[in-house]
């Protein structure tokens, strides 16, 4: 993936540089805004770090685990999906390097334990494709990510002790999150995004579609609960990071929504989809069904990556 600079902020001005280097790869769910101006919030967050002289800290939280469904994805490990995701935002890292002397680092927030029963993976799951995902790091000398998930706080409590401590301090109540839901566009999005991934990440369901749409309503409610929970904890540890997310995010927002490899799908993840790559190299994201029937298997150390197309 070919990093550009946005041109539309004044040369001097480091904060919009280096914020220009994100531009290009917003996820909103609206019209982009290639102006750095119209991205205060993040501008104000780089800027503390310019001005200390410190590293840029940025946190995203996302690479929860894989889809528990096989016909999206190829397993439960990471895979290309996941390597070429981690070496663009190691790469982005380095970028800011080459702008401000002291750098960036990118803390990735694996978020799979808090809501892993809520999604039908168990934790071990979840600590095996996390237990992976560093030691991709490691083996492709990504030097700029860090990463962080839910074994990093509570000490040697079970996981369901510290899912409870997390919610319990963090979450909002039910109540208030479905008055959000009917109030504000960018929560009903977001439900209805995650209502439809879990509907689709639904492998084995025996009864009616209705059933299941009416469930898995249900269930978003919780997993955007929890996934809320899980990003005030991670604010708490980072306060002056600035923050990213693998969904959609309005212009001028909080955070600041990234996209990580190329899909027709705004929503679409590594750990959703499979990578199909051209005959030029070029990667896409989509259901692995779909990869499959344009491509053909590629393996990496025994292990299947991603597909390769043949026409």
């Amino acid at each position: 993936m070919t990093l550009t600079l946005a041109t539309s902020a004044p040369a001097s001005c480091l904060e919009a540089r280096i914020l220009g280097l994100l531009l290009p790869y917003h996820r909103t769910a609206g019209p982009a805004a290639p102006d750095p101006a119209r991205h205060e919030r993040q501008l104000e967050r780089i800027r503390r770090f310019t001005d200390a002289g410190e590293p840029v800290v940025l946190t995203l939280p996302g690479f929860p685990c894989k889809s528990p469904n096989p016909a999206k994805v190829l397993g439960r490990l990471p895979d290309e999906g996941e390597r070429l995701s981690l070496a663009f935002l190691d790469g982005l890292c380095a970028r800011i390097g080459e702008l401000y002397a002291p750098g960036a680092r990118m803390v990735i927030c694996s978020d799979g334990h808090i809501f892993a029963d809520s999604i039908g993976v168990t934790d071990e799951d979840v600590d095996a494709y996390g237990d992976e995902l560093r030691a991709l790091i490691r083996r492709e000398g990504l030097r700029h990510l860090d990463t962080f998930d839910l074994r990093d706080v509570h000490g040697d409590l079970g996981h369901d002790a510290k899912r409870r401590l997390v919610t319990g301090a963090y979450a909002p109540s039910l109540e208030e999150l479905r008055a959000k839901v009917r109030s504000d566009e960018e929560t009903a999005r977001l439900y209805r995004g995650i209502t439809r991934f879990l509907v689709e990440d639904t492998a084995h369901h025996t009864g009616s579609r209705s059933a299941l749409q009416r469930a898995c309503r249900a269930r978003a409610y919780e997993v955007i609960a929890r996934s809320q929970a899980w990003g005030a904890l991670v604010a708490d540890r980072h306060p002056d990071a600035v923050r990213l997310s693998i969904h959609p995010q309005p212009v001028g927002g909080e955070k600041f929504g990234i996209r990580l490899l190329e899909c027709a799908d705004v929503w679409a993840t590594p750990w959703h989809a499979a990578v199909l790559k051209d005959a030029g190299g070029r990667a896409r994201l989509m259901r692995r069904a779909d990869a499959e029937r344009l491509g053909r298997l590629v393996l990496r150390d025994g292990r299947p990556s991603h597909f390769e197309a043949t026409a």
